[in-house]
């Protein structure tokens, strides 16, 4: 009856099995499709940044309404890297559970790491610029160009072990999607499994590098021709900020995916696997 109704899925144990062998492909993927995939994650991540700034522009909705709606929409941008098919660094530090086996090296993951952050970014910031471009901040009276100045002022002022926290608590659930993602058996499935975890680390107001790269140079650009929105400081808002503010998330990330999920599901699962 429960696969009749489509409520079937996978089990944890076929989960990380799936994450093992799925994280071995990813680490031997040649350089060229793992770059490009790598730049399409960023730019989806960016529009699932967009879609929530249109929401936290709205200055009617509550702030607990605005949140929750904000985190929804964000969602977009993971079920499009799942469902689409893309590279994301947050993502791909499951890889360590393949990494703990013994399946993958330690030059093999790092390989991995570098080339799809670093093609997240193209990605996310290619994607800020032409959003810049297309005068989208302009939106609901400039709201939403304002909303972005706020969004990305904050994090570029966040003190280092601030960030480094919401970083791994952020990863911790962007993580936890990817593994029940990989449980479902149909687009809905997946999708429904995203959009919870998701939809509580933006609520939460957790940090995300990938985001980041997408929402502090889109920051960047419309502060010189935006007025600052009162009460708040735009003094950190350059590329100083930019890399002080990545350099911590990206670290927290590194740590909620790798440890709090891949490692304790490795123990868990996969540890007495090995010969």
């Amino acid at each position: 009856m429960a696969e009749i109704l489509g409520f079937d899925a996978f089990s944890p144990k076929e989960i990380a099995d799936k994450v093992h062998h799925v994280g071995v492909t990813k680490a031997h993927l040649p350089v060229l499709p793992t770059m490009m995939l790598g730049v399409l994650a960023g730019a989806f991540i960016g529009l699932g940044a967009l879609f929530f700034t249109l929401v936290a522009s709205d200055t009617q909705l509550s702030f607990g309404v605005a949140r929750v709606l904000g985190g929804v929409a964000f969602s977009l941008g993971l079920i499009l890297v799942i469902v689409g098919g893309a590279e994301l660094f947050t993502g791909n530090n499951l890889l360590v559970m393949a990494w703990a086996d013994g399946k993958i090296t330690t030059a093999e993951i790092l390989r991995n790491w570098a080339l799809v952050y670093a093609s997240n970014a193209v990605g996310a910031i290619g994607l800020a610029v032409v959003v810049y471009l297309s005068r989208h901040a302009g939106m609901n009276e400039g709201e939403v160009g304002l909303a972005y100045l706020k969004i990305a002022a904050a994090k570029t002022a966040l003190p280092f072990w601030e960030a480094f926290f919401k970083g791994v608590l952020c990863n911790l659930l962007v993580c936890l999607a990817v593994w029940m993602a990989l449980a479902g058996r149909s687009v809905t499935d997946k999708v429904f499994a995203i959009i919870f975890p998701i939809s509580a680390f933006v609520a939460a107001g957790f940090e995300h590098s990938v985001a980041n790269m997408y929402f502090i140079p889109l920051g960047i650009m419309l502060k010189g021709g935006t007025v600052a929105p009162a009460g708040v400081d735009l003094a950190s808002l350059d590329w100083g900020g930019f890399a002080g503010n990545l350099m911590p998330v990206t670290l927290g990330n590194i740590f909620g995916g790798s440890v709090m999920v891949a490692l304790v599901y490795y123990l868990i699962y996969r540890r007495g696997l090995k010969s």
